[in-house]
């Protein structure tokens, strides 16, 4: 916010005179906003900072009652090329970003409760990550959790799982089909495309979360596409000696697109 005073003293000034002189302080003051004025994308959270800025001449997207149109300006190599395919276009410049598909992220359900657990009675649950991405290079989504399944009051947890053979974890996955394997994991199902992660080809097969600040990839893409799904099944089981309580933790998907 700009704040400004002056003050005009009538006998030293005639009416053309002040004229003159409110004109002269407007220009300065515009001139003040021109100078010192930006624009530029940012999206952040207590994780990450992502920052983007525009440095064409000029872009955009003018329409009128005949039609629309888009444009940039400044940048080298801008336009829609001859080189065509019978699966693909050249079109470079950041008029064509949002015409292909604008890239979106959406979880179906962010709140996931396993009720009551009994003792060697593994519990499922799902959600389903949904992708739309219109990059060249294709995207990632990444996955991480805060702490293990953990009773705040009393600072018990439920380890992660490592399956049947004790061999799976964040990176690899295994066998967990016997109800006598306790802990918590998940694996990744393809419900429209091809994106999860490979080691879930078994229906069987899971792995544990990283703990952040790492994160494993759990879904991936080279390909532009709409609505890509994957299905996110994430599973716990305790046993008789697992302390009563309410267990909790946080799941953190970071979804990327690569230009």
């Amino acid at each position: 916010m700009f704040n400004f005073q002056f003050t005009i003293n009538s006998q030293d000034f005639n009416s053309r005179k002040i004229k003159n002189y409110l004109t002269l302080i407007t220009l300065v003051f515009m001139g003040s906003i021109l100078q010192t004025s930006a624009s530029a994308q940012t999206m952040t959270n207590e994780e990450y900072i992502l920052q983007m800025g525009n440095f064409n001449m000029a872009s955009g997207k003018p329409t009128g009652a005949g039609g629309k149109v888009s444009y940039t300006m400044g940048q080298t190599g801008a336009g829609l090329y001859s080189k065509t395919g019978t699966n693909y276009k050249v079109r470079s410049g950041f008029q064509y970003i949002y015409s292909i598909i604008p890239f979106s992220f959406e979880i179906s359900e962010t709140n996931i409760n396993f009720g009551p657990l009994t003792a060697n009675n593994p519990v499922t649950r799902t959600n389903t990550l949904t992708v739309s991405n219109g990059s060249a290079n294709g995207y990632q989504v990444t996955a991480s959790e805060n702490h293990p399944l953990l009773m705040f009051s009393s600072g018990q947890t439920i380890p992660n799982t490592t399956c049947d053979n004790g061999l799976c974890d964040s990176t690899t996955s295994d066998e967990w089909s016997s109800s006598l394997t306790y802990g918590f994991g998940y694996r990744c199902d393809n419900v429209s495309g091809t994106d999860c992660q490979t080691g879930f080809s078994d229906a069987n097969y899971y792995k544990s979360f990283a703990a952040s600040p790492s994160a494993e990839i759990v879904m991936t893409g080279a390909n532009v596409g709409r609505n890509k799904q994957s299905q996110i099944t994430y599973k716990v089981n305790v046993s008789g000696t697992q302390p009563a309580g309410l267990y909790s933790n946080t799941i953190m998907y970071i979804a990327t697109p690569t230009f």
